[in-house]
């Protein structure tokens, strides 16, 4: 087999693609590093108060105290385990839902004011109705996650399916295909890339809609331990959680677009 040799422009301009990723991430870097030690320095100069916005020393003394304890993966843990939970519900609610509106249009026409309607609902509004129906636990958790990101996904999923073209479906059904043989051969394929795309917006969403949960419902959670160090005056608790939580959405993040570059050819 013979290779095709890249030519120079060809070779200059992907390293000079190379290095504005790398300058990129090094300016990233240089951001978190710059905001951490102003922060240091703004609280041990006096310039912040320390007790109420912590500092970066702080909450590391924090992190290593509540780990030595076994307490803060726990909490780290139960958190990450709603978030997923709701979101892989999101997700296959959401397809299997919008797969029965496309094969059905009167049952379409029939959903669709009631679908906008809950989804335009604060979801925040919802959460303590499931906790007099289902009690305060790790289900009601889970379904304020749900609550707060399936309607607008399948939405969204629908109108992917509408926008698919026409034409596709059509050579199917001269062809003798069934409709069935239209969604997984044209629709499904059609809507993968916007199916990566909800799942970007909704792993975030999801977090959401747990630590809403968290905050009215749950005795373990990192959104326990800012509603319970907010009540006690742990002020390290709630900004070391938040930055958890901030974590915890990046990595989650980036599963999904690692995802995306198996499953999406990149341009």
């Amino acid at each position: 087999m013979s290779h095709n040799p890249i030519s120079a422009a060809q070779a200059a301009y992907l390293t000079s693609c190379r290095f504005r990723q790398r300058r990129i991430r090094l300016y990233r870097i240089l951001i978190l590093i710059v905001f951490l030690v102003l922060w240091e320095s703004g609280a041990r100069l006096g310039w912040i108060d320390d007790f109420i916005f912590s500092s970066p020393s702080k909450l590391f003394a924090c992190f290593s105290r509540m780990t030595a304890e076994h307490a803060l993966f726990f909490h780290i843990g139960v958190t990450l385990f709603e978030t997923l939970a709701s979101f892989f519900l999101v997700m296959a609610g959401s397809v299997l839902v919008t797969i029965l509106l496309w094969y059905s249009k009167s049952l379409t026409e029939t959903l669709d004011p009631y679908l906008v309607v809950l989804n335009s609902l604060p979801k925040s509004a919802l959460a303590p109705l499931l906790i007099v129906w289902l009690g305060a636990n790790y289900t009601t958790i889970i379904l304020t996650g749900v609550s707060v990101a399936i309607f607008g996904t399948i939405l969204n999923l629908y109108t992917g399916f509408s926008e698919v073209d026409e034409e596709k479906i059509k050579l199917i059904q001269t062809l003798g295909g069934s409709k069935n043989q239209a969604l997984f051969k044209v629709i499904l394929p059609a809507n993968r890339a916007n199916l990566i795309g909800l799942m970007k917006s909704n792993i975030g969403l999801c977090l959401v809609g747990v630590i809403i949960g968290e905050f009215i419902a749950s005795k373990c959670g990192l959104g326990y331990l800012i509603i319970y160090g907010s009540q006690v005056f742990k002020l390290d608790w709630v900004i070391l959680s938040i930055f958890i939580l901030c974590i915890i959405a990046v990595g989650l993040y980036g599963c999904i677009r690692l995802l995306e570059k198996k499953c999406i050819p990149q341009k």
